[in-house]
């Protein structure tokens, strides 16, 4: 984790969303948390992700998501040399739906 992220007020924003416990709760959340364009730009960005990890392409995900090829780029270095929480996040997904 970048130490830099790692401060007094992002450890308590982390605490807060691990009290969320559905998915209406995280959207309620997160509607009073971010500015629509702030909550457009995360939630793009995690899709750009699942479709990066699916292996699109970049023109298959500029035209289902409308990301710009340098926020499709800034996700690839993200998932190529981040912390793998997308891939840990893609696969508790993909269980949740299996057991379901």
């Amino acid at each position: 984790m970048n130490l830099k992220l790692h401060t007094p007020n992002t450890d308590f924003l982390y605490r807060a969303i691990l009290q969320l416990k559905t998915p209406e709760e995280c959207a309620r959340f997160f509607e009073d948390m971010c500015t629509v364009r702030e909550l457009q730009s995360l939630s793009q960005r995690v899709v750009v992700a699942k479709m990066l990890s699916e292996k699109a392409v970049y023109n298959d995900i500029v035209n289902a998501t409308g990301a710009s090829t340098a926020t499709i780029s800034r996700v690839k270095r993200s998932l190529e040399y981040g912390c793998e929480s997308y891939a840990m996040v893609f696969a508790r997904m993909e269980e949740d739906e299996d057991g379901q």
